[in-house]
């Protein structure tokens, strides 16, 4: 996995990493069978699996926290072709989605620097899991003016302006920065995303949470290249969703993979893998075998050893990998 120059000793071995809970008031109290968690207090939506705060939870590197481990050796971790000093790049998240999310719109890049913020937030969910019938909401209906999206902000009508997409496990949705869009009770989804917590809500079904009117109609495109994403099929692998900021792919896994195989073509980088079902191994030589399963997620550094991939029973492994804009060195 190294390139020369890097450091390739057992101190960058892939690692698991500790979620991160975030309550949220749309959120589930239990969130088994996915992970051992019960809700004490307000219920709980997001699981935080690549979060600044999260913790990592086994290897040379456990205990630390990510933020304080990206700082220590940022090129370790993702690479040579990575920005300087711009820390962790992706949030991956689970959401558990019970009842409706507030109407929301995210900044892109040059509007979070505007108000002082490092990036903006383009995102994409894989969905987990979906109730019959389930939809989330992608963007405003053609046709749709700002005038009329001011109108149902102010006269609670807003989702008349909504263009709504039923969903199924396995379907992928893009949501490029400045998309209105909203996601609807019954999905559980995998949340690929800037590593960017801003969020403006247009509208919130009046549950007294702060809303931000004026920037989210500052942040809100009447088109935007939202909506489902088609896979593409290759014989190793399926890409789920091949974008500007990450690559979201599925990887087929009979038995056991090695890293050599499940190189790309550009230099080596840091790589998460997620197991949506199932349970999997990573081992190499150096050091200890990384388990993890059903909801549990490892981060592969980019000075990694080489290692191996093994299927433990039911392993659907989902890989994602930063990617890095044009002009952003």
């Amino acid at each position: 996995m190294a390139t020369s120059g890097q450091s390739t000793d057992s101190a960058w071995a892939p690692f698991r990493i500790a979620p991160w809970f975030s309550e949220r008031v749309w959120g589930y109290r239990d969130l088994h069978p996915w992970y051992d968690r019960v809700a004490e207090g307000e219920p709980i939506g997001e699981a935080w699996l690549t979060g600044d705060q999260c913790i990592v939870a086994s290897g040379a590197q456990s205990g630390q926290r990510l933020d304080a481990l990206y700082a220590k050796d940022p090129e370790a971790l993702l690479g040579p072709a990575a920005p300087q000093s711009d820390g962790s790049p992706l949030l991956i998240k689970v959401l558990f989605v019970r009842e409706k999310l507030s109407v929301q719109v995210h900044p892109d890049d040059a509007m979070a620097q505007k108000y002082g913020d490092l990036r903006g937030k383009t995102e994409c969910w894989y969905v987990l899991d979906a109730e019959a019938e389930a939809e989330v909401a992608c963007g405003l209906k053609p046709g749709v003016t700002m005038n009329e999206v001011k109108t149902g902000i102010e006269t609670d009508t807003l989702e008349g302006c909504l263009n709504m997409l039923q969903v199924v496990n396995g379907d992928v949705i893009f949501v490029d920065a400045g998309t209105v869009h909203a996601i609807w009770p019954g999905t559980i989804l995998l949340e690929t995303q800037q590593n960017c917590d801003q969020t403006y809500r247009m509208y919130d079904y009046g549950r007294g949470r702060e809303l931000h009117i004026k920037k989210s109609l500052e942040a809100a495109k009447l088109e935007t290249r939202a909506g489902k994403v088609a896979p593409k099929l290759l014989d190793d692998r399926t890409i789920l969703m091949d974008g500007e900021y990450f690559l979201v792919e599925r990887i087929a896994l009979s038995g056991s993979r090695t890293s050599a195989s499940l190189r790309g073509d550009g230099p080596a980088g840091l790589q998460y893998f997620f197991a949506a079902a199932g349970a999997a191994k990573i081992t190499g030589s150096g050091f200890e075998p990384v388990e993890f399963s059903k909801g549990g997620i490892v981060a592969v550094p980019a000075a990694s050893p080489e290692f191996a991939v093994e299927d433990l029973g039911g392993l659907e492994l989902i890989r994602v990998t930063p990617r890095w804009p044009a002009g952003s060195q």
